[in-house]
């Protein structure tokens, strides 16, 4: 384990919107030193990251530079094995999510973990934000069992719209999306998840025959607990109600409310909340309700590379303090299950039992 002196040494692979975002994080914190960037292809960087080279192979950049940890922001297809390959190296893993794209890889990765002794962090980006931390309380406190509904649609077009379709050659978008919402339905439920549903439709030719631009799923949890999520990506997308969290208990109610003039291409909207509205379900003799909605004005929430920044902290101190990463871990294999659950749906037509 690095002592805290020194550094610890990251080879970072992929360098997309949040391989980049990471590297930068990487490259900021006194805690980091950038070993090497990995990439298929030459990609133009920012100024800060303008000095690394990029080398175009993560097998011999592994093998090369020796690093302590890896970040594995490539697409989904390649995590586990990637993984696997670092911390079997003897490297600590950073990677996106979704984990893996079966729950057999989630679950190879997590004992590869486990066995090598190796710190294992998901890109759960929303566990860093003290918004949807204070969401996730929030509705804790109203009590079960709870009624989530949940979206994030995005009317993409030229660059996002082209990202949008490489990601979809393995991941449709209620997989590779889903994984944050449905983690958070789990971290507000400690219920189990029994049921999931799902249905998708191709809504463009730019997308292969077998894939699906838009979906919606539905899953219930042992303690009565039911939550949809909805993901659509693309030109033809409405922006009507494209964001929608909200959490629903037999006490009352807590969602965000969103910007009116936000718009779903935006990377920043994807984790601002602007406003979180608690709703008491609490009535008086009368009928009437006993109390206001209390708004929670989320001043000077952290923006997207802010929020890469405390997420990279975060695996600094996992591997410096030796965290346990036992329900990290468990918590991203198990809404992986059930968005792969979701797809498994979409494509036989039939509910799947968990």
């Amino acid at each position: 384990m690095s002592s805290s002196a020194n550094p610890i040494r990251v080879l970072v692979a992929g360098l997309g919107n949040m391989g980049r975002s990471h590297a930068l994080a990487y490259h900021h914190n006194g805690g980091f030193e950038i070993a090497g960037l990995v990439n298929r292809s030459k990609v133009a960087l920012p100024e800060a990251l303008a000095g690394y080279e990029i080398l175009p192979s993560f097998r011999e950049a592994l093998a090369e530079l020796r690093p302590e940890l890896c970040s594995i922001n490539t697409y989904s297809d390649s995590h586990a094995d990637y993984a696997v390959m670092a911390m079997e190296a003897g490297c600590h893993v950073f990677v996106e999510k979704p984990l893996a794209t079966t729950v057999a890889d989630a679950e190879r990765v997590v004992a590869c973990a486990r066995a090598n002794g190796r710190k294992l962090v998901i890109g759960y980006i929303l566990r860093h934000h003290p918004s949807w931390m204070r969401l996730i309380a929030e509705a804790r406190k109203l009590g079960g069992p709870y009624v989530f509904r949940m979206n994030l649609n995005q009317q993409s077009s030229g660059p996002t719209w082209a990202t949008h379709k490489s990601l979809m050659q393995t991941t449709p978008p209620i997989v590779d999306c889903g994984v944050h919402y449905v983690d958070v339905m789990c971290q507000i439920t400690d219920a189990k998840p029994v049921e999931v549903r799902g249905m998708g439709l191709r809504l463009s030719d730019e997308v292969a025959p077998d894939m699906y631009n838009y979906g919606h799923l539905q899953v219930i949890f042992d303690d009565k607990s039911v939550g949809w999520y909805e993901a659509g990506w693309g030109p033809m997308i409405s922006e009507t109600a494209f964001f929608v969290k909200d959490v629903i208990s037999p006490n009352g109610s807590v969602s965000i409310v969103m910007d009116q003039n936000a718009k779903s291409d935006d990377i920043d909207v994807h984790t601002k909340t602007a406003v979180i509205r608690v709703h008491s379900a609490a009535t008086g003799q009368d009928g009437g309700f006993l109390k206001s909605d209390e708004d929670l004005t989320m001043e000077g929430e952290p923006g997207h590379q802010e929020l890469c920044d405390r997420e990279q902290a975060f695996v600094l101190k996992a591997i410096r303090e030796n965290i346990n990463l036992d329900r990290h871990m468990d918590d991203a294999v198990q809404s992986l299950r059930i968005c792969l659950a979701a797809d498994e749906s979409v494509r036989t037509g039939m509910p799947v039992k968990l």
